[in-house]
């Protein structure tokens, strides 16, 4: 059975330092789609965010770049398999030079936090009770 994915493109300042970043979350990069203007991260088998060069990236768009640190551009939410490893990753992203939103999203059956990575991207990560998703 086919399993569609999603590329996320995400301009970057400096796609060394947010490889890093993101190795440091404890993603994988996929050197096959990696060159010094992009970073191929994977994310799971079906997610992979592409890290481009603003000179990269702009070859994809005529629009002007937004700059994420003073517009959002995307809200992109990853699910995590707890709350633990909710915080985890939030915290894992903080000492890798990140940067967390304080707001939890506490609702007993969902709990989430989010972070900016290097470049003011805004990840969000999420928790569901299984229990709760199968009604």
């Amino acid at each position: 059975m086919y399993q569609q994915m999603i590329f996320v493109n995400l301009a970057t300042n400096d796609v060394a330092a947010s490889r890093k970043f993101f190795t440091e979350l404890g993603y994988s990069i996929n050197p096959q789609f990696s060159t010094d203007d992009c970073s191929c991260v994977v994310i799971s088998d079906t997610i992979i965010a592409m890290l481009l060069s603003k000179q990269r990236y702009a070859d994809f768009t005529k629009k002007e770049i937004a700059d994420s640190t003073k517009t959002s551009e995307v809200l992109i939410c990853l699910s995590a398999e707890s709350r633990e490893k909710v915080d985890e990753l939030v915290e894992k992203a903080v000492a890798a030079g990140g940067t967390a939103n304080e707001d939890v999203q506490d609702q007993g059956f969902m709990y989430g936090r989010s972070f900016e990575d290097l470049d003011g991207h805004s990840w969000e990560v999420v928790w569901m009770d299984p229990a709760a998703v199968q009604g």
